[in-house]
């Protein structure tokens, strides 16, 4: 593949270009899904193709292609560098890329088990024997479950030196129940919502997952949530567990440091951000408490890999650090305007066919020093809240509306009684200024987010956010529906 990549570098030097390189990537997903008793999804497919960027005078020109040949290779180089002769003619300010030393590596996702080699039988037979436990009640109308596998090879050279070949793994699987009554419907996931759980690695994820083992808590909480009383309104202590913290911290912490965002280059579609560069060093984004760090070296992680699609190497360091902002999620292209020599390697794209842009890296709450059991027997008067049901925010990261499937009141310091439809809702840094208490790191967990839009045309990332639950004090509490 390195032969066949080649051409199109010795195309861009030919031509003389500012800077080049070309993806070349082989992706196969497989996915499984049952749903009442019947499969709903079986699919196994595989694609292959490249990806030519060319910046050409401080312009940029993308192209890709699935033929692989030389001759087309080459073609698909000449287009690239067409297109960015084009845009130069509207360019405003010429890209000036940071400097990166080359390499030459190879990287791989850690596994134990590849899930590519495991039958489908199998996979189908564990999925089957959690639907038949969640559907062991009348109440439960719908049942679903799935598993999901992704393998990406990437082959990436740039006219800079570095051919770096990386195969990235990654597992998912998860489970619902929807339980109705009397016109009222709940839902119950595992081990989260949105489709479970995904994390780098191999078929042992499945097996540490204790799907079936935890199906009919699951399915009792379901119907449970029917008779539930409604969740109490008002401003109460809120402890957030991992799942749902997960997200606050995509939406409220991820994306508005992404420094595109930032700089106003995705304002037009999915908006800008609060977290203005001003800020940097010295805005109070969250309490003391508070540390979030990025990180392209976590084990695990969805956004885990040797290097980014920029060819920078994997670091880490801090968005928020003893709560002050102190870092972006940035590339090559943006680093400079924030001073910095040096990208700090969260440019990725999806798939072949897609330019690389800034995402967000792997994202976590450092834990705290507090035990889960002390945090809560600290709490007079709370709700602990979890599990996605709904998300809002508004286009600046500031002001949001998060639901979750299921709340617990706190009462002076033991958790009490279920309650149905629970809402937050805070504005960003006031928020995170008002956390008072994270769980210790023997609570710390790390969620898949597997699902993340950005781009137009629009592109898929993955990333993970680890977290322990944590205490945020008086939080508006609401009633959704």
């Amino acid at each position: 593949m390195f032969k066949l990549g080649q051409k199109a570098i010795e195309i861009a030097r030919h031509y003389r270009v500012d800077f080049a390189d070309i993806r070349i990537i082989e992706e196969r997903r497989q996915g499984l899904g049952v749903k009442n008793a019947a499969i709903s999804s079986l699919y196994d497919q595989t694609t292959l193709g490249y990806g030519v960027r060319v910046l050409y005078r401080g312009a940029w020109g993308f192209a890709a292609c699935d033929r692989m040949t030389p001759a087309e290779v080459q073609k698909t180089a000449l287009r690239a560098i067409a297109i960015a002769k084009a845009s130069r003619l509207l360019m405003s300010t010429p890209v000036r890329l940071a400097q990166e030393s080359s390499y030459s590596d190879f990287w791989q996702t850690p596994f134990l088990k590849d899930p590519f080699a495991v039958a489908a039988e199998k996979k189908l037979e564990l999925l089957f024997a959690v639907d038949g436990v969640l559907r062991r009640n009348r109440k439960i109308k719908s049942a679903e479950a799935n598993m999901r596998f992704i393998r990406e090879h990437q082959w990436h050279l740039t006219t800079e030196g570095s051919r770096i070949e990386q195969v990235l793994l990654s597992t998912g699987a998860g489970y619902s129940a929807t339980a109705v009554e009397n016109g009222e419907v709940q839902v119950r996931s595992y081990p989260s919502t949105h489709g479970g759980q995904t994390l780098g690695g191999g078929y042992e994820l499945i097996e540490t997952l204790n799907l079936l083992e935890n199906a009919e808590r699951v399915r009792e909480e379901a119907v449970a949530l029917l008779s539930a009383p409604q969740c109490p309104q008002g401003e109460k202590d809120l402890i957030i567990g991992g799942n749902q913290l997960a997200l606050q911290i995509h939406e409220s912490v991820g994306h508005p440091s992404e420094l595109d965002r930032v700089l106003g280059y995705e304002e037009s579609y999915a908006g800008s951000s609060f977290a203005t560069t001003e800020k940097l060093g010295v805005f109070r984004y969250g309490s003391p408490l508070v540390n979030l760090v990025a990180d392209a070296t976590l084990p695990g992680g969805l956004a885990t890999a040797g290097y980014d699609d920029d060819a920078v190497k994997a670091q880490r360091w801090h968005i928020v650090k003893e709560g002050v902002l102190s870092g972006y999620m940035t590339n090559r292209e943006f680093c400079g305007v924030i001073g910095e020599t040096r990208s700090k390697g969260s440019c990725r794209a999806d798939g072949y066919a897609n330019i690389p842009i800034t995402r967000i890296c792997n994202l976590s709450l450092m834990p705290g020093t507090t035990p889960f059991e002390r945090l809560l027997g600290e709490t007079r008067d709370g709700v602990l809240m979890d599990n996605n049901k709904s998300w809002s925010i508004d286009q600046r990261r500031l002001n949001f509306q998060f639901g979750c499937e299921a709340a617990w009141l706190v009462k002076n310091g033991k958790k009490k009684n279920l309650v149905k439809n629970p809402t937050y809702q805070g504005i960003t840094p006031k928020f995170w200024n008002s956390c008072d208490a994270i769980a210790d790191h023997s609570a710390w967990r790390l969620w898949g987010v597997a699902n993340c839009g950005k781009g137009q045309p629009g592109q898929t990332a993955m990333m993970c956010h680890g977290s322990s639950p944590a205490r945020f004090r008086k939080v508006k509490i609401g009633i959704s529906g």
